[in-house]
């Protein structure tokens, strides 16, 4: 038999301050296959647990109480290049996330997030 084994689910990192949102968020990726590895609430957080964890794709709040999302992406990106979804309240500020970022408004269904998804990855592929 030539079976092949089912590829595991992608590891997501979730960046966002409010728990709330970040536990619903968590709990709909994983409803959707995928594998949430950690859910960080700062940008130090976010930067560790990102070196440490190696998340395939990251979904990161804009805006964080401590620290903000894009500079967490941009320290971490000197180091490793994981697509990434930005989210914000207001995408007319995308606060230093660079140009062409994939920006996803809250609220977002899980249609929304899965479009923004396929579109971060297409393009980490490209």
């Amino acid at each position: 038999m030539n079976e092949t084994a089912p590829a595991p689910p992608l590891r997501i990192l979730i960046v966002e301050d409010d728990a709330m949102i970040g536990m619903l968020l968590g709990e709909m990726l994983e409803a959707m296959g995928y594998s949430v590895c950690s859910i960080a609430t700062t940008e130090d957080e976010a930067v560790r647990d990102a070196l440490a964890l190696a998340p395939e794709l990251m979904i990161v709040d804009i805006q964080l109480r401590k620290g903000g999302g894009a500079s967490a992406v941009a320290t971490i990106s000197q180091s490793r290049d994981i697509p990434c979804v930005f989210v914000s309240g207001d995408t007319s500020d995308s606060s230093g996330a660079p140009a062409g970022a994939v920006m996803l408004a809250k609220p977002y269904d899980e249609a929304g997030l899965t479009a923004a998804m396929a579109r971060v990855l297409k393009l980490a592929v490209s």
